[in-house]
């Protein structure tokens, strides 16, 4: 039997998914309604990982899990005290959902299947009686004496108390309808993008990657190393990706528009090379360059590196002019590109921006401004590089949410 307290949750992914169960499981008698506004829930959920659900990443210490967040450290630094890594993965495999750890960190469920989690939360749901409703879009919110009225595209409900948890904009003039409730935005940007390397011979060998290179902006103090995948627009993968996380504000105000300095080598920088270049020459001298590749790098991108330094793959080590192999360790170690422009890497789009994190009590995610209003995900300034610590951020602060929710609606249930 429902009592006359009422949850509605705005957003049918991870974080609103989240604090909908968990809510109504810590408190069965509140009414719990979650709003969709699409089609279908818990989209991203489905796409990450390539479709196998990058859960969360087994960064089990604090101090080292906040590093991952561009923007929230100090908020997240609290909240991970309530609900966690270790907490996500218990709560997922109570529920017979056993999950494994990628030897890059990376949690999985056992299946490698998205729809293992899909299934999981969508069961929770049906347990627990949340009431699911799609092609919801909030048009506005009001604030009401006893809560809040809602208006949708289909109609208009009240509820006492609201988590809006519907994921980041890219344009603030889509956050018009949480300023009228009196919050604040942090002007949203990009995140998690890849770097559009446009007219370049490098594009032709799409599909290569290098499993250690460090890639620095020029002019910035952005540099990260990690894996680099080349692709037909120019650069992807974790190096890039995380490099976008750090940079979102910086490389939207050049417009997309910097220049990039690529190492492809792990164990080398240039002056290190240098010195063990007489080394190298002298053990391979009567090699053809082109077949000796002493550094490990995949084939078709050792054969691109001798031509843009204008080597012939044909020449034997011994032969190389001191032109071209300065050229060569230049190229190998220092290898400058423009970047003109980004691509969202894949559906996962992650938005820097959002609610300003000052106006949320990071320990309940209530609203310091109205009483009775949460938030939980994307929706708020906090975001995260790639490897599972988005949806960490969605899990931890829906369960956060939800939990105050379920005690504060159970206080006025037995206050009445």
């Amino acid at each position: 039997m429902y009592s006359s307290k009422k949850l509605v949750v705005i957003g049918g992914g991870a974080a609103g998914f989240f604090c909908a169960v968990n809510a109504a499981r810590l408190n069965p008698t509140l009414k719990v309604i979650l709003l969709e506004k699409s089609s279908k829930v818990l989209s991203k959920v489905k796409v990450s990982g390539g479709g196998r659900c990058n859960v969360t990443h087994s960064c089990f210490d604090i101090p080292e899990l906040i590093k991952r967040y561009p923007r929230g450290q100090n908020f997240l630094k609290k909240s991970f005290h309530w609900f966690n890594t270790r907490h996500t993965i218990q709560w997922f495999e109570e529920r017979g959902v056993p999950l494994k750890t990628e030897e890059d960190g990376r949690v999985f469920p056992v299946t490698d299947d998205a729809q293992t989690i899909i299934h999981c939360l969508l069961k929770e749901a049906d347990k627990y009686n949340v009431e699911v409703r799609i092609h919801a879009d909030v048009k506005q919110i009001t604030k009401v004496e006893n809560g809040f009225e809602l208006e949708t595209t289909n109609h208009k409900l009240q509820t006492d108390f609201l988590c809006i948890a519907c994921g980041g904009f890219p344009k603030s003039t889509q956050f018009d309808w949480l300023k009228q409730l009196g919050h604040s935005i942090k002007e949203p940007v990009p995140s998690l993008f890849t770097f559009n390397i446009p007219n370049n011979a490098i594009t032709s060998l799409m599909g290569v990657s290098v499993e250690r290179a460090t890639v620095k902006i020029q002019s910035t103090k952005l540099t990260e190393t990690g894996p680099l995948l080349i692709t037909h627009w120019g650069f992807s993968g974790p190096a890039i990706l995380k490099l976008s996380a750090w940079g979102a504000r910086e490389l939207a105000e050049k417009n997309y528009m910097f220049t990039i300095v690529i190492n492809w080598l792990e164990d080398y920088n240039e002056q290190i090379l240098r010195d063990a270049w007489i080394s190298l020459r002298n053990q391979f001298a009567g090699q053809k360059i082109g077949n000796r590749n002493p550094f490990n790098l995949p084939n078709r991108l050792w054969l691109y590196l001798l031509e843009q330094s204008e080597i012939n793959a044909d020449l034997r080590w011994a032969e190389l002019l001191a032109k071209q192999q300065n050229k060569l360790i230049q190229m190998l170690t220092a290898q400058v590109f423009q970047v003109k422009g980004k691509t969202t890497f894949k559906e996962e789009f992650v938005t820097c921006g959002g609610i300003k994190l000052f106006e949320i009590n990071a320990n309940t995610m209530e609203s310091k401004i109205i009483p009775n209003l949460f938030f939980a995900g994307e929706i708020m300034d906090v975001d995260a590089v790639t490897g599972g610590f988005n949806f960490q951020n969605a899990w931890t602060t829906g369960f956060i949410a939800a939990t105050n929710i379920a005690g504060l609606s159970a206080k006025t249930d037995t206050t009445a």
